[in-house]
């Protein structure tokens, strides 16, 4: 009897995460969804990026020369993203934060954070 308890605890795991999955909100905390802003040919894409917070945005440098993602608050600052490299920022709280590259000041976006 032991050993049939134990073929069925795996489905009652399942069973149980699939009731939590159900019942859990799309966007729980820590659950945060990926966005991707490319820096490419001196401009950054989208130029306008809508996240929540806790949600995590990636920038990619595909030019052939360094990038910064500097907001103008000084409320995130990649510092020099080198070509082929990357930078990832978690905002945790909502807010409208223009942003643009040190090196480039006419390469601007805006991270709005709802």
């Amino acid at each position: 009897m032991v050993i049939a308890n134990r073929r069925h605890r795996p489905a009652a795991a399942l069973v149980a995460v699939a009731a939590f999955l159900t019942v859990a909100p799309a966007h729980a905390a820590g659950s945060g969804t990926r966005h991707t802003v490319i820096m490419e040919e001196t401009r950054f894409e989208p130029e306008v990026l809508t996240v929540r917070p806790g949600d995590t945005v990636v920038w990619i440098n595909r030019d052939p020369f360094p990038h910064t993602a500097t907001a103008r608050s000084g409320s995130f600052d990649s510092g020099s993203i080198g070509p082929g490299k990357s930078w990832k920022y978690r905002p945790g709280k909502p807010g409208v934060f223009p942003y643009f590259c040190a090196f480039h000041p006419t390469m601007t976006g805006t991270l709005r954070v709802e």
